[in-house]
């Protein structure tokens, strides 16, 4: 299996062979990742614009865009998890956006992490199945 991702999109594929092309058998789509900081969350933290001791700026520990890439990607890990328990899922091939994969790494869990034979950084999700297949020749 070979998942390909990235914060607005995971498309998941299967092979037969080295030789053979890709087979795309799912797509999770998830247009919050094109979104904005802004777009995402109204009420972002503000400023305290009061007179005195100056301005403060309140923040949370993790910004609305972060919470959702990790929300999508524990989505996706729960979906090659579950692969994985179904008995569909043998070696696992992962190409995705630094951030994307990054999370990925610390969102999986370990029998699913230990079949991962294959990571490329890369953001791939837009390309063409052959433009995808081309970066995965030795496979």
């Amino acid at each position: 299996m070979i998942i390909v991702a990235d914060s607005s999109r995971a498309r998941v594929f299967t092979i037969d062979s080295p030789s053979s092309p890709l087979h795309e058998i799912e797509t999770f789509a998830h247009p919050e990742g094109r979104m904005h900081e802004q777009e995402l969350d109204s009420d972002l933290p503000g400023k305290n614009s009061g007179r005195g001791a100056g301005g403060h700026a309140f923040q949370d520990e993790t910004e609305p865009k972060q919470q959702d890439l990790i929300a999508f990607v524990k989505r996706t890990a729960n979906y090659l998890d579950d692969a994985r328990k179904a008995n569909k899922l043998g070696e696992l091939l992962i190409v995705a956006a630094p951030a994307f994969l990054g999370e990925l790494r610390k969102q999986i869990p370990e029998e699913t992490k230990d079949l991962v034979v294959f990571e490329l950084a890369k953001n791939l999700s837009q390309h063409s199945v052959n433009g995808i297949r081309s970066h995965l020749q030795k496979f």
